[in-house]
């Protein structure tokens, strides 16, 4: 009964690994879609923010790192403020993104 049991948390444990979000991934979608105005590193485009007239925030800020996976998802897809929706990022493509944007960690 315990081999079955281990047999099936390794597998279920695969599977899951298997379906992880890929900050690798996420970084060229995130070069594709972001960084024009976020900065290959997170670190905010300055002409864009005056353009804007915005205060943006460095992604690599505790705040942004305070931010669930989901809450990252809802910004991208949603839009926040004066960023809007990036229409072009879905699925798993998302999932990717939040996991690239948190391993910006400082």
């Amino acid at each position: 009964m315990r081999s079955m049991f281990t047999a099936l948390t390794l597998a279920c444990l695969s599977v899951a690994a298997g379906i992880a979000a890929d900050a690798s991934a996420g970084q060229a979608v995130f070069n594709r879609a972001c960084k024009s105005c976020h900065g290959a590193d997170g670190t905010p485009n300055p002409a864009i923010a005056k353009m804007f007239n915005v205060d943006m925030q460095d992604l690599k800020s505790a705040q942004v790192q305070a931010l669930s996976n989901d809450d990252i998802k809802k910004i991208v897809s949603a839009g926040k403020g004066k960023m809007r929706p990036v229409n072009s990022v879905t699925g798993t493509d998302l999932d990717n993104i939040a996991a690239y944007v948190h391993s910006l960690k400082k």
